[in-house]
């Protein structure tokens, strides 16, 4: 036998996969906006590899040339959904130039900010993972904030030039093994021509966005630097000391690529924290509020702006900042569930605390001094109230982390309904909270999720890839428990004041200024419900209370019964479906905890929910909205060449010959895929399904 059998294609109960009918898909905005994409993305991500992997599959056994095997989920998980997460955080952090550039940031400042000491900056963190810097990519174009919004199209010529040739094998029928040649084109290994369009709209900093690259950042940065590597052979091991890396047998990261890229990220993740830690923090009055340890927003609340402008100058050829000012001074719940979630993330990634005796070697090995600063003794101790102003790693996440989950309790959480509500403003403020309240149910099951990542982290439990996993200790902090506290009021809330009769949950309610009464908004969208399931399931996993596993199920059934089309093949309303990559990230997510922790136990029997059946919803809905099929096209707009199957392939007498797509999946690689020049590898903003 060729390959192993994942437990998704060895179940038994045998449930018939849907036949399409003819539907139609459009894509009606091209625009990227990088909170959705980024926590789309960061939702696949955990609904690939790892997903996978828990059902059983053997990653050895997939091949990106060779599809939809072992199975077609095996292959959408393993490989599509896990490469398209990881190469779209690279086109957005070293390709686009969507944001201001690294060069002009605060950190590389400290070193000059010449495109010079950038290069021997980049060496430093080779060596420590022993690459050759001969196989860094050329003229990375790294940001330092991200921008609100941008258009995923080349501003110029890709260069496809042959820079070498490389040999491409797969199974044909049977056993027989198949060999073709393919090109390497000079984008893959330099990026100068991979360069977004500039949109004439406003350079727009939001803490969405921040908190969304953010969280793709340390969510990868943990995935590479989880282990080490042999310097000769360059294998994986496990790490099993901090000190490993001080020897010449060994180096940081699961490999020398994995690694270098993961140092990348962090130093490009530390920019982050250090702009939200001294630039960005607002009190009302001005942006450049300090965030302090001993923060207290009961006293003077600081915040992050909901949308702050960016007048750049060209400084050394690159985008540089010349003035920050505000055009929306209000505090977004949006905006603070996803900066805590990365933040946690960060402060679990990073933790140096005494106490925490669990840490993994290879994330302590990163943080102990070299190539990143170690925390202040002071701040590694169990009192918070000694903690001490830095800017290194932990420090900054523990501070950071701190100050949102602060505000998200002060500012944002109504103690009346037990709810987060969206907005804090001045004006709120000043007149004794005058306007009406409004609670958005998709933003307040994420913070649900977001809480749980913060508790994990405080408690100093497993978080990213294992952040539903138990462990043999843990330790018991006063904001872990808040935390939990905060969790299980809002999931009441969820189920006991948003449910209809249906078993839907409202998009939105609102707190009324008059008489405080709660009054529901009518319409139940698709993507709230999946993110109530996402919500709910994070509520169990963390207090083990079964209402909330029960709840999540019945939304499931809810959808199942009022809005799955078979004519369509997915969930629809009415025939007629708009997707954004919100609802991808709300979607995989939900769908996943369902796969992995709502799914039928021993003594359950509903057919909707048997393992099979879900396996197959899920399936079909990536082929319909993610990836697209059948000539229709999906949300992701291009595909990277390598590691999804997709090549260059020539024929005997050294030609391409095919129109982009070679492996006849339907998505064309960069060049090809639309626009003047080609786009990028990322996801449109809206998508319809008829």
């Amino acid at each position: 036998m060729k390959y192993s059998i994942s437990c998704a294609s060895n179940i038994g109960l045998f449930i018939s996969v849907i036949s399409f009918n003819s539907y139609a898909a459009e894509i009606a905005d091209y625009k990227f906006h990088t909170a959705a994409n980024m926590l789309a993305y960061t939702e696949l991500e955990l609904s690939g590899e790892p997903l996978a992997e828990s059902l059983g599959l053997d990653l050895d056994v997939l091949d990106p040339n060779e599809q939809n095997q072992p199975t077609e989920f095996d292959y959408i998980t393993g490989i599509e959904s896990y490469e398209f997460s990881e190469e779209a955080m690279y086109e957005l952090n070293y390709r686009s130039g969507l944001g201001l550039n690294y060069l002009n940031g605060l950190r590389h400042q400290q070193r000059g900010g010449s495109e010079k000491a950038l290069s021997t900056y980049l060496a430093t963190l080779a060596k420590a993972v022993e690459l050759p810097t001969d196989q860094l990519a050329k003229n990375l174009n790294l940001i330092s904030l991200p921008y609100r919004t941008g258009t995923p199209e080349f501003a110029q010529p890709v260069d496809s030039s042959k820079v070498a040739e490389e040999v491409i094998q797969w199974y044909g029928a049977g056993e027989s093994l198949i060999e073709k040649s393919s090109t390497i084109p000079a984008y893959v290994q330099d990026y100068k021509s991979l360069v977004w369009v500039k949109d004439k709209d406003k350079q727009i900093i939001e803490p969405a966005a921040m908190g969304a690259l953010l969280l793709k950042e340390v969510m990868w940065s943990q995935d590479f630097l989880g282990g080490m590597h042999t310097a000769a052979e360059d294998e994986e091991v496990e790490a099993i000391s901090s000190k490993m890396d001080q020897s010449k047998d060994y180096a940081l990261g699961v490999s020398a690529v994995d690694g270098m890229n993961g140092l990348i990220l962090t130093e490009l993740s530390l920019e982050k924290l250090q702009y939200l830690q001294q630039e960005l923090g607002y009190n009302g009055k001005a942006l450049g509020q300090t965030i302090t340890p001993d923060y207290d927003p009961e006293k003077s609340p600081i915040w992050f702006p909901h949308a702050i402008n960016a007048v750049s100058k060209s400084i050394k050829g690159k985008p540089g900042i010349a003035q920050f000012s505000i055009l929306d001074s209000s505090s977004q719940l949006r905006d603070n569930w996803m900066l805590l979630w990365p933040l946690s993330e960060y402060f679990a990634f990073s933790d140096q605390r005494f106490a925490n005796t669990a840490q993994n070697p290879g994330f302590a090995a990163v943080f102990d001094g070299a190539p990143f600063a170690a925390t202040k003794p002071l701040n590694r101790d169990e009192n918070k109230s000694n903690d001490v102003l830095a800017n290194d790693a932990f420090s900054m996440a523990s501070n950071l982390s701190n100050a949102v989950f602060k505000n998200l309790v002060s500012l944002h959480f109504n103690k009346q309904f037990g709810t987060f509500i969206d907005q804090y403003d001045l004006e709120n403020t000043a007149a004794k909270h005058t306007k009406n309240k409004k609670v958005t149910a998709y933003d307040a099951a994420y913070s649900i999720v977001a809480l749980s990542i913060f508790q994990r982290a405080q408690d100093a439990l497993p978080v990213g890839y294992a952040s539903a996993s138990s462990a043999a200790s843990r330790l018991h902090t006063p904001q872990g428990k808040l935390a939990l506290s905060l969790m299980k009021q809002q999931a009441d809330f969820i189920i006991q004041r948003l449910q209809n009769k249906q078993g839907l949950i409202a998009d939105s309610a609102v707190i009324s200024k008059s008489d405080g009464s709660l009054s529901i908004q009518g319409s139940y969208s698709i993507d709230t419900q999946f993110a109530a399931i996402r919500g709910l399931s994070a509520a169990f996993l963390a207090t083990k209370t079964e209402v909330y596993r029960q709840q999540a199920r019945k939304i499931y059934l809810s959808l199942e019964q009022y809005y799955f089309d078979p004519k369509i093949g997915t969930w629809a309303i009415e025939g007629e479906a708009h997707y954004t990559p919100w609802s991808v990230a709300a979607i995989s997510s939900a769908m996943r905890e369902t796969i992995l922790h709502l799914k039928n136990n021993s003594t359950e029997a509903i057919p909707a929910l048997e393992l099979q059946q879900l396996v197959n919803r899920y399936s079909a809905w990536f082929r319909l909205v993610v990836s697209g099929k059948e000539s229709q096209p999906g949300l992701q707009l291009a595909e990277p060449i390598g590691d999804t199957g997709e090549h260059i392939l020539l024929t005997a007498d050294g030609i391409s010959s095919d129109d982009g797509d070679s492996d006849n999946d339907g998505l064309k690689r960069v060049t090809h895929a639309g626009g003047q020049n080609g786009r990028a590898s990322v996801l449109a903003n809206k998508l319809i399904l008829k």
